[in-house]
């Protein structure tokens, strides 16, 4: 058994005219997250607040639409690196409200309800008061509760639909619709692929996003869900809603999982970002380095993006197999 590294697929971008300011299919209204958004003619200064949303746009092929992005985890997917490095970023982490109405923005998309709350950049109607249409991914609204402190916690499993939504929706919004169809089919045929003939049923996963001293493990019904549940396997936190729910190693140990998925981040807000570094920990803490998955080095590394609910969750679902397949431990 060894360690499995695996890098981005390809790309999923889209090349072609520019959509128009106005025309056929606007306005565009939505239901987003609770609240109606009106988009009165295709955006062409808009700032992406969240890598997620921003790679959906870039593989829409709308980076000439662009005018910032920010709060990044990791390395632009594979196949928009030329696309990303034409847009400025606003920020590596979340900016101010200022620095993003600087570039006056005609359209603000994020992946997550805490980046346009409060505590945030700044709650939706800061934007929509000056004029300023704003999306949330579906994903972070389907069946979840964020008005905790935490990550939020779900009522039920997500499943790629909610993905497929926000891809389909920021086409539409864009003026391209079938751009956001034609994303779609790619995914699904990616998953099909992926867990073609696979069966990891009585196999057990954990994944483990950050933070060494009070681990962030993935609770059962986010992306991670969706991962384990497209290859049938079994998640090590299944009992717990929290999106991501810090637990002691003590009860991770107590779990001892058959395989850890691991995040492998560039960012630098928590302890133990880095694969290496978690792999590191979990080598010489007393209570991790005797579990299985440990001693047999049964680690599959994921980029942070995988492990959110995005179009790279795709990403995580053909890694995990690989890792599962290489292993033994697919059927």
């Amino acid at each position: 058994m060894g360690l499995v590294l695996l890098t981005a697929c390809g790309g999923t971008g889209t090349t072609g005219a520019a959509p128009g300011a106005s025309g056929a299919g606007f306005p565009v209204t939505l239901t987003n997250c609770g609240r109606t958004v009106t988009v009165d003619s295709a955006p062409r200064h808009a700032v992406s607040l969240d890598q997620g949303s921003t790679e959906i746009l870039l593989s829409l092929g709308l980076a000439d639409r662009l005018a910032g992005t920010s709060t990044w985890t990791d390395p632009v997917m594979k196949g928009l690196e030329k696309a990303e490095a034409k847009i400025p970023r606003i920020a590596e982490n979340r900016p101010s409200s200022e620095k993003v109405l600087a570039v006056e923005p005609d359209f603000v998309s994020a992946s997550f309800e805490s980046t346009l709350g409060k505590g945030g950049v700044a709650p939706r109607e800061q934007f929509e008061d000056l004029g300023v249409p704003t999306y949330v991914s579906p994903a972070d609204c389907t069946a979840k509760d964020n008005s905790g402190s935490g990550d939020g916690s779900r009522t039920r499993p997500l499943t790629m639909d909610s993905v497929y939504t926000e891809v389909r929706e920021l086409a539409r919004v864009f003026g391209v619709p079938e751009r956001g169809d034609a994303l779609v089919a790619r995914l699904e045929a990616r998953i099909a692929a992926a867990t073609k003939g696979i069966d990891a049923s009585g196999t057990s996963l954990l994944y483990w996003f950050a933070n060494s001293e009070a681990p962030y493990m993935a609770g059962c019904c986010g992306a991670p869900g969706i991962i384990t549940g497209e290859l049938g396997a079994e998640n090590a936190f299944d009992d717990t809603h929290e999106e991501w729910p810090q637990i002691n190693w003590e009860t991770v140990a107590d779990r001892n999982p058959d395989v850890l998925v691991i995040g492998d981040l560039t960012r630098k807000s928590q302890t133990a970002e880095s694969a290496a570094k978690k792999i590191g920990f979990l080598e010489s803490n007393p209570a991790t380095k005797n579990m299985d998955a440990v001693r047999h080095k049964r680690y599959v590394l994921l980029s942070g993006q995988a492990m959110n609910p995005t179009i790279r969750t795709v990403e995580g679902v053909e890694h995990v197999a690989a890792g599962l397949r290489s292993f033994g431990l697919a059927g």
